[in-house]
């Protein structure tokens, strides 16, 4: 009886080999794109997961990214052909609403998802409020910020304010910026890049309210105008190089390269700079970067940065929530962000703060400012028309600095040109 017993439990064994040998290997595709290293991150980390999760494997299909149009409508049409790809990193997050697949019923945990990633992160991939999903995460964040030339501080013998304060509102980092290119002969105390992506969280931080009681976009507030008129003062009384605002699209680059020189005391760009002012200053000055200013509305810098999304039309939603659970893993997340020296988007890691190979203090300020994000400046970075409330900024300003266009023209320009854009992509 004992004998029959171990020939039926060797038989069940036998089966369920033949049944695992015969399930066909799954793999899963991620659409991808590479600003620096962060391909070569991921790929680490899918090598242990597939080391941990035998039968799967997960293929990146890098596609480039020189055209964000021509990237995300390549995902378009795969999405609208039937066959999307099973993940897909992106930043045009409405474009997809509702091709997304719900994670929530298939991870492990959805309440950790919750409390590690920005709910408004989180919400930008819903259809409207009312919705729970969750159908991906922030790869990294990008957030805009000053830089400050510490070696001129020093050598003007004027006290860095950031040093003894925990909030400096933007008029007592100008004065002191100007009173530091003045004792130094620094051409320029400030370099401000011209996108209106950098000027959101200048003009939230001056009360500017970009949204009216309805959700629609407004350009003209008693913040947003405070904030324009600080900017266009500094770039007509010579604190500020006014080529810079006049030379679009090639500002940023004019503003960083006036810093990396020595020709301007303070930079207001972003954490997306950092690689290059490291290797363009070099040792030739101490820089670090600065909390963002304060003002009325708070001390917020604008977001950016990619999400991982997975897509409902996947053949194997289990395998990928499965990949999804593990991404977001502390210990992944922590490698994953110092192998690509990316801002975690990861809050609890953003917290802590993180040992980077290069920039670690540099880095680990910038990683500060996330949590101090203002709901207005993610609404404008994950809308649909983040693009089209940007543009219109820091093209309208240009004119204004230049003397072409008065501020209140400007004003009435921007809400114009933000309203016909909307109008046309909604018709067509």
């Amino acid at each position: 009886m004992k004998l029959r017993h171990v020939f039926i439990l060797l038989v069940a064994l036998l089966l369920v080999a033949v049944h695992v040998a015969a399930q066909e290997p799954v793999e899963l595709r991620i659409t991808w794109y590479n600003d620096g290293t962060e391909g070569e991150a991921l790929r680490a980390a899918l090598d242990q997961f597939e080391a941990d999760n035998p039968g799967i494997t997960v293929v990146i299909d890098d596609i480039g990214y020189s055209d964000p149009n021509v990237y995300h409508s390549t995902i378009q049409a795969q999405v609208e052909g039937g066959s999307p790809p099973d993940l897909a990193r992106v930043n045009n997050v409405a474009l997809f609403i509702g091709s997304y697949l719900d994670l929530r019923p298939l991870v492990q945990d959805a309440a950790y998802w919750e409390a590690n990633f920005s709910d408004a992160v989180l919400d930008s991939l819903r259809a409207d409020a009312s919705e729970t999903g969750i159908f991906g995460f922030p790869l990294q964040f990008t957030i805009t910020a000053p830089f400050i030339n510490r070696t001129l501080f020093e050598q003007a013998g004027v006290p860095v304010p950031s040093d003894t304060k925990d909030e400096v509102t933007w008029d007592e980092w100008a004065a002191a910026a100007q009173q530091v290119a003045e004792a130094t002969e620094t051409p320029f105390a400030i370099a401000f890049e011209p996108r209106g992506h950098r000027f959101w969280g200048f003009a939230i931080s001056e009360g500017g309210q970009f949204f009216d009681a309805d959700g629609n976009f407004m350009a003209d507030s008693p913040g947003f105008r405070t904030a324009a008129e600080k900017l266009v003062s500094w770039n007509q009384t010579g604190l500020s190089d006014p080529t810079i605002w006049a030379n679009l699209p090639d500002g940023p680059k004019l503003a960083r390269d006036e810093f990396i020189n020595g020709q301007a005391v303070m930079l207001y760009s972003g954490s997306f700079a950092v690689g290059g002012l490291a290797t363009g200053i070099g040792d030739a000055f101490d820089w670090e970067a600065i909390p963002n200013p304060s003002g009325p509305g708070g001390s917020t810098g604008s977001p950016g940065g990619s999400l991982l999304v997975a897509f409902a039309g996947t053949k194997h939603p289990a395998e990928v929530a499965r990949l999804m659970d593990f991404l977001v893993q502390e210990d992944v997340q922590t490698e994953f962000a110092l192998a690509s020296s990316f801002l975690p988007g990861h809050l609890g890691l953003a917290a802590k703060g993180l040992d980077y190979p290069d920039n670690a203090d540099v880095l680990n300020v910038l990683a500060a400012e996330i949590p101090k994000i203002d709901e207005q400046a993610y609404k404008l970075q994950y809308s649909e028309y983040a693009f089209t409330y940007n543009r219109p900024i820091d093209g309208r300003l240009s004119e204004v600095i230049v003397g072409s266009l008065s501020l209140d023209d400007a004003i009435q320009a921007i809400q114009q040109d933000v309203d016909e854009a909307i109008k046309n992509a909604q018709q067509g």
